[in-house]
């Protein structure tokens, strides 16, 4: 793993992450309509899916950058909450178990301005990332399940446990997250620290 990361903009993984936040319309046009409905589930698994690569590949070949660090958690949270606004538009996911990540994801955001506007950073957690790779298995195919696809029963049923067990381990992570958070303000308030 590299101990350093560069300030590069055009590198492989930054242009995965731009690449799948490229094709967040693209599957919301999908899922919308009942025509091409099971494609844009399947498309929306597809660009959940790189999440991982773009992070495989960074750390492989040395291609860490700090505009990957904020891009691609963004484009976690983007496709997140597009995916499940459009699922719920159509009645293939219920609205509260949506909220119930897309309310901790916008208050997240928020912090991450904060954090941002004093140029501050709080890096990111395992078990933050394995949460998120639980939601992005689980929504899709509870939405398959929902919408009656080949193999609905078996889709549904581990859509929700992977579903769950993301939600549980997603609420672990903000709490260590605020707890990151509160020591990066105490380290940027100690005199000479810079921010």
């Amino acid at each position: 793993m590299p101990a350093n990361s560069s300030h590069k903009i055009l590198t492989v993984p930054n242009a995965i992450s731009f690449a799948r936040i490229l094709l967040i319309p693209v599957v919301v046009v999908l899922i919308v309509q009942e025509s091409t409905r099971g494609w844009g589930i399947l498309l929306l698994g597809i660009v959940v899916g790189t999440d991982w690569i773009d992070g495989r590949i960074a750390r492989k070949y040395n291609q860490v950058s700090e505009l990957g660090k904020i891009l691609d958690p963004t484009a976690d949270r983007l496709i997140i909450a597009a995916g499940l606004i459009a699922l719920v538009a159509i009645d293939a996911f219920p609205l509260w178990a949506a909220v119930l990540v897309i309310a901790r994801d916008l208050f997240f955001m928020l912090v991450w301005i904060v954090l941002l506007s004093k140029h501050l950073r709080i890096d990111v957690r395992y078990i933050g990332k394995t949460a998120t790779f639980m939601l992005m298995l689980g929504i899709p195919l509870i939405a398959w399940g929902n919408l009656g696809f080949w193999a609905a029963p078996t889709a549904l049923v581990i859509g929700w446990m992977s579903y769950v067990a993301g939600v549980v381990e997603y609420y672990i992570a903000a709490g260590l997250y605020m707890g990151d958070l509160r020591v990066a303000f105490q380290q940027a308030q100690e005199p000479g620290k810079s921010a």
